[in-house]
C-alpha cells in the first residue's frame, strides 16, 4: 500500500484526468487525505497518490468533501443521453444495494429481496458498459416506479430508443422491450425470451461490475449519504473504464 514518508501515510487516489485530479485535490483541500475509509472505494487498476496527514485534522469531513466532490463530477441523466442517443439501443435495470438498517426502517424493507436496501436504476450500452447510475429510492420502490420517478422512461421515450429491460418494466413504454410473463408460453413466445435473456445478460454483467466495489457490498453510512456514494463511484468507474 506504499510506504510511510516522514511520518505520511499514502493515499488512494481515483485516476481522473491529470488537470481535473489536480484541481479536484488542492482546490478543495490541499495535502488532506481521505485515509482508510475512502480506501475502500479503490479499485484494483487505479493509481495511488501520496498525500499527508496533519495532527488535528478531521479525516471523516475530506472524505465526506471529497466524495462530494467525485459525485459533482457524475453524469446527469440529461449529460448521459446524449451518449445514449448515439447508441443502438440501452439496458435498464435495477438493483437493490443492501444497506445497514433495523427492521423500524420499512421504506427501505424489500419484501421480494428480504432484507433493508436502497434501489438504484442503471443504464448499460449494448456491451456492457455503464453510462448512467440513478440516485437511490428507498428498497421498497418498485423498478418500475423508480424508473419513472428518474424520468428514465420519459428520457428513452423522447429519444425513441429501443431498450431492452426485466419483466418489472412491462408497461413502461412501447419502446421498452421486455419478456413475457407466465409459465404456459407458446414456443415462439420461449425463443423471444431466451433471445430477450442473451441481451440483456451483459447488464446483469455491468451490475456484478458496479457491485464490485466493497463499498456498495453493504452499505453502512446514513441512507442521506447513499446517492452521493453511487455518483462518486459513477464517476471512479467512468473515470476508469476503457475508452
Amino acid at each position: 500500500m506504499g510506504r510511510v514518508l516522514g511520518g505520511r501515510l499514502p493515499l488512494l487516489v481515483p485516476r481522473v484526468a491529470d488537470d481535473t485530479r489536480s484541481q479536484l485535490l488542492y482546490a478543495t483541500r490541499r495535502r488532506r487525505t481521505f485515509c482508510q475509509c475512502l480506501r475502500k472505494l479503490h479499485c484494483h487498476h487505479l493509481p495511488r497518490l501520496r498525500c499527508s496527514v496533519r495532527a488535528g485534522e478531521t479525516p471523516f469531513r475530506y472524505i465526506r468533501e471529497a466524495v462530494d466532490v467525485l459525485a459533482a463530477l457524475a453524469p446527469s441523466l440529461a449529460e448521459a443521453m446524449k451518449t445514449i442517443r448515439e447508441k443502438a439501443f440501452v439496458i435498464l435495470d435495477g438493483t437493490l444495494l443492501p444497506i445497514d438498517r433495523i427492521a423500524a426502517d420499512r421504506p427501505c424493507y424489500s419484501g421480494r429481496k428480504r432484507h433493508h436496501g436502497v434501489n438504484v436504476q442503471v443504464l448499460t450500452d449494448p456491451f456492457g458498459r455503464l453510462l448512467w447510475a440513478s440516485p437511490a429510492l428507498p428498497g421498497a420502490t418498485h423498478d418500475l416506479t423508480a424508473a419513472r420517478e428518474h424520468g428514465i422512461i420519459d428520457a428513452l421515450v423522447d429519444a425513441d430508443l429501443k431498450c431492452w429491460a426485466d419483466k418489472a418494466y412491462q408497461g413502461a413504454a412501447r419502446n421498452v422491450r421486455v419478456p413475457f410473463k407466465g409459465r404456459s408460453l407458446k414456443r415462439w413466445q420461449r425463443r423471444h425470451n431466451t433471445t430477450h435473456a442473451k441481451i440483456r445478460c451483459v447488464g446483469e454483467q455491468t451490475m456484478a461490475t458496479l457491485k464490485y466495489w466493497r463499498l456498495l457490498r453493504k452499505l453502512r453510512c446514513s441512507t442521506n449519504r447513499i446517492t452521493a456514494v453511487v455518483k462518486a463511484i459513477l464517476t471512479l468507474h467512468l473515470a476508469a473504464a476503457p475508452g
